[in-house]
């Protein structure tokens, strides 16, 4: 979608229209007392950037501010049930990241526009992924903020890739390259059919290469499709040829786990199985390599493994201190770049203007090319809800799981990928239906 179609369909989404003075970063007139701002975010996977975050951004920036900013670092699996609880008891951080576009939470938060509109002043334009990953074009409003996003590309064993003479660079290639491999060395593909994170993604992208969807550009239900039938048949006989049954009960870590243990040829996943292994040395990291998304009859698609997403609860008590922490947070982009290594692109990359340069000679990495994939991953990762815009149905169909038991029951046998389709394909309409009568989609 180009982005004057984008702005058109938008309405202008008030990112480029003016707007009233950014709060959050006029100078006070006399010193004021000292304020608090409660931040409640993940364990990243790479403790680097807690590192720099806790101990020396949010420092520095509480000095600046006259604020004590107050860092609460939790599992990626506690997020949505924390963030329940502070919903319950109105009550809670000012500011509160997820990990995928939190839209069912859109009556519990403020507008975010000012958040946009202040940093497209200072940077410039952002990426369509964060805007279509944090607005709503039914109600008009912003339901978060989005500095960053984090790729997901495909991980690779290239000592046995090598060996069959097969590069895994589409879904075919995938499935044949990853039965010789099974066949000759024992050593399966692994991409998760369980109910966590990475699974979740990996199996978006598979759905999207082969032309299936969730919801079409429009926001309507589109699960039931001959692409998405597909995706299901490829996906049973990915499971049959190259992979075990493990992958069913996966957590978001077992497929980092399956590589630097050398039991696994090929998954998908962020840098943190690389970035893990070069921090503790494991030899086999040097021969995991990345690839770009594996292309698929309808093109090759991406869908981002994270979209690092805050959100200001209306409840705040420092809603003014959290509008500026995130613009401040945005404008130090190439530090969260440097400090996460690679791991956060930016959402405004202007910001890092010197990220080819940086990606394509990284010394930790062998080769030192290694992360040089990732000059153009702007142009191959879209947002969860693709190809329309993030909403409250894509968030519960996400938070519900439905995407990998619908994988999980055709690929396992337990019913066909027809009657997976139908099945699951139902519960989607439904969601749909749930929140479209609350006017949010």
């Amino acid at each position: 979608m180009s982005r004057r179609r984008f702005i058109g369909q938008a309405g202008a989404v008030g990112v480029t229209q003016v707007a009233a003075p950014f709060i959050g970063s006029a100078s006070a007139a006399k010193p004021a007392a000292r304020r608090t701002l409660k931040i409640m975010q993940w364990n990243h996977f790479v403790p680097a950037f807690d590192e720099w975050f806790n101990k020396t951004f949010v420092k520095e920036w509480g000095e600046k501010n006259n604020t004590e900013v107050i860092v609460t670092n939790v599992g990626m699996t506690s997020i949505e049930s924390r963030a329940a609880a502070e919903i319950a008891k109105n009550q809670g951080h000012d500011l509160c990241m997820f990990l995928s576009p939190p839209a069912s939470y859109e009556d519990n938060v403020i507008d975010h526009r000012d958040v946009f509109v202040e940093c497209e002043k200072r940077f410039g334009k952002p990426l369509d992924i964060a805007l279509k990953s944090t607005y709503n074009p039914v109600t008009k409003k912003y339901f978060g903020f989005s500095d960053s996003y984090v790729p997901d590309p495909v991980n690779y064993r290239s000592d046995l890739w090598a060996d069959i003479g097969v590069v895994p660079d589409s879904w075919e290639a995938i499935r044949n390259g990853g039965r010789k491999i099974k066949d000759k060395h024992g050593i399966p593909v692994g991409i998760g059919m369980s109910n966590e994170l990475d699974s979740s993604m990996a199996l978006r992208s598979i759905l999207h290469s082969f032309g299936g969807a969730e919801q079409n550009e429009a926001g309507q239900p589109s699960l039931k499709s001959k692409g998405s039938l597909e995706a299901l048949k490829f996906a049973k006989a990915l499971y049959e040829d190259t992979m075990t049954d493990e992958i069913f009960s996966w957590d978001a870590s077992s497929n980092n786990r399956l590589l630097l243990a050398g039991k696994g040829s090929l998954t998908l996943n962020a840098i943190s199985i690389t970035r893990t292994g070069e921090s503790e040395k494991i030899t086999i990291a040097d021969k995991i390599l990345l690839g770009r998304p594996a292309l698929g009859p309808a093109g090759q698609i991406g869908v981002m493994h994270l979209m690092n997403a805050y959100v200001i609860w209306k409840f705040s008590k420092n809603i003014d201190g959290a509008k500026k922490f995130l613009v401040d947070l945005t404008g130090s982009s190439r530090d969260a770049f440097k400090a996460s290594g690679f791991y956060n692109f930016p959402t405004f990359p202007q910001l890092v203007p010197d990220l080819k340069q940086l990606i394509a000679n990284d010394p930790k990495a062998t080769p030192s090319s290694k992360y040089a994939i990732f000059n153009d991953a702007d142009k191959w990762t879209v947002n969860v809800g693709y190809p329309g815009y993030a909403n409250a149905a894509i968030d519960e169909i996400w938070k519900s799981w439905l995407l990998p038991k619908m994988f999980a029951d055709a690929a396992s046998g337990r019913l066909t990928p027809e009657a997976a389709l139908d099945l699951y394909a139902g519960q989607s309409k439904e969601i749909f239906d749930k929140w479209r009568a609350r006017r949010k989609v």
